[in-house]
């Protein structure tokens, strides 16, 4: 029998990780967000700042260097990629778990019973959550979302050949900024 996971997909700003980690203890189950980082540092050798920032940055931005140069081969990117897709594979394989980010709806669309979630909301409340919750600066964070959804989204389509949000890739999209953190997590659960 197949272990369940759960993974969480989310727009920056919209709750995806709280909604995880949420679902989570209340499931009574391991949550992997930042512990991922730190279990790719750990079999890598790089420090988890640039793990966080390779994951993030696509090809013609940070990493457009390496990527350029993937005609030569592997690089530091594709190097960390392998690294990744191993452990989430190894950590859904090894009982239920959440799983937030990381590209994990895709690395576990055929190796565990997973139930993948798109966590979205409006840009408003977006913006109002991450300089309340994140300590953003209150000047134009709706540009600061827009360029990390923008990286997460260029990253998840360069990686997986799939439209990051695009509600066909996910078994449901929830608008937490309409239904709330609670009512998210209320529903996940139920379908767990």
């Amino acid at each position: 029998m197949k272990n369940r996971a759960i993974t969480i997909s989310r727009e920056f700003g919209s709750g995806g990780r709280t909604i995880g980690k949420k679902v989570a203890e209340e499931l009574g189950i391991p949550c992997y967000d930042s512990e991922l980082l730190q279990k790719i540092a750990e079999q890598s050798g790089f420090s988890e700042n640039y793990i966080k920032d390779a994951g993030e940055y696509s090809p013609g931005g940070y990493l457009s260097s390496a990527f350029s140069h993937r005609a030569a081969g592997p690089n530091n990117a594709d190097y960390l990629w392998t690294i990744q897709y191993n452990i989430i594979t190894e950590l859904a394989e090894k009982g239920p778990c959440v799983i937030v980010g990381r590209c994990a709806d895709y690395i576990l669309r055929d190796k565990a019973d997973c139930l993948r979630v798109f966590i979205h909301a409006d840009m408003k409340f977006r913006a109002e959550r991450i300089v309340k919750v994140y300590g953003e600066r209150e000047a134009a964070p709706e540009q600061r979302l827009k360029e990390k959804d923008k990286r997460r989204a260029i990253y998840h389509r360069f990686y997986t050949n799939m439209k990051w949000g695009h509600a066909q890739n996910y078994d449901i999209t929830l608008n937490s900024g309409t239904l709330g953190i609670d009512t998210c997590v209320y529903i996940i659960k139920g379908l767990y």
